[in-house]
């Protein structure tokens, strides 16, 4: 997980959200942990709360740090579930997000890249693509787990699920919320390399009743370096026709990602 200036451009990209919408209302929560909940009922329940939605639409403010410098930008977000995520900058930047490909172009300088989860995949050490990433944005496991292979147990205030048998190399945390068993936190940690990701879910929202995530908070670290990036979500819109308009202008420059 190199935190090049490439992978951040990426990491903000790929980090998209949400609209103002009056139906949206902040969730409390108010569910009762139950220490004999198995891995079994915690991932029943947990399916039920997938999204549902067939397209949504929305805008959302993206602030992130990396060691002294800063940004915050204000995205439009389109995404038709598992099929594509669209994201525009006022028409300045805009990205392309399919499960065979990612892609995104800057007028500001003139560049492009147009590829596939690859380099991304070898950041992370692990198989990423757009279903992963489809989830990190609806609040649900990056990594889906199963009753065989996982855990259950009570962690502060949600379950947590954790492979029966963690890897020396790569460890992965869920804990899953109470109230509506969407994630509270997921967390992959390579110790040997010194690498932490954490994405951790501060609230929620129903709009047309979908739970869906109002702020998020990604944390990143490799060694001594550490990236944040806070998402806040004003609201959602579902469910309406929406168009992915995107074509890399001629004569801009292929960004060469290493």
């Amino acid at each position: 997980m190199t935190f090049k200036p490439q992978i951040v451009s990426l990491i903000l990209i790929l980090c998209i959200g949400l609209v103002s919408c009056r139906s949206a209302k902040t969730i409390t929560d108010n569910g009762t942990l139950n220490a004999n909940f198995s891995a079994r009922q915690i991932i029943k329940n947990n399916d039920k709360s997938n999204s549902n939605f067939n397209t949504l639409s929305s805008r959302l403010k993206i602030e992130s740090t990396d060691g002294d410098k800063s940004q915050s930008v204000s995205v439009s977000l389109r995404m038709e579930k598992d099929k594509t995520i669209w994201m525009s900058k006022l028409g300045i930047v805009k990205a392309l997000i399919t499960p065979k490909r990612v892609a995104f172009y800057n007028k500001l300088d003139g560049t492009y890249f147009d590829g596939d989860f690859t380099y991304l995949s070898e950041l992370l050490g692990t198989e990423l693509d757009f279903y992963k990433v489809q989830a990190l944005l609806l609040g649900e496991p990056i990594f889906k787990p199963n009753t065989k292979d996982y855990e259950a147990s009570v962690y502060e205030n949600s379950y947590m699920l954790q492979p029966k048998n963690q890897e020396d190399l790569f460890e992965v945390f869920l804990l899953f919320n109470p109230t509506h068993f969407k994630m509270d936190s997921q967390q992959i940690a390579q110790s040997k390399e010194q690498r932490h990701l954490e994405i951790n879910y501060l609230a929620y929202q129903e709009v047309e009743k979908e739970i869906l995530p109002e702020r998020i908070k990604i944390i990143a670290i490799e060694n001594d370096k550490e990236l944040k990036i806070d998402l806040e979500y004003k609201g959602i819109q579902l469910n309406q026709d929406l168009r992915f308009p995107f074509k890399v202008p001629s004569g801009y420059d292929l960004i060469e990602l290493k």
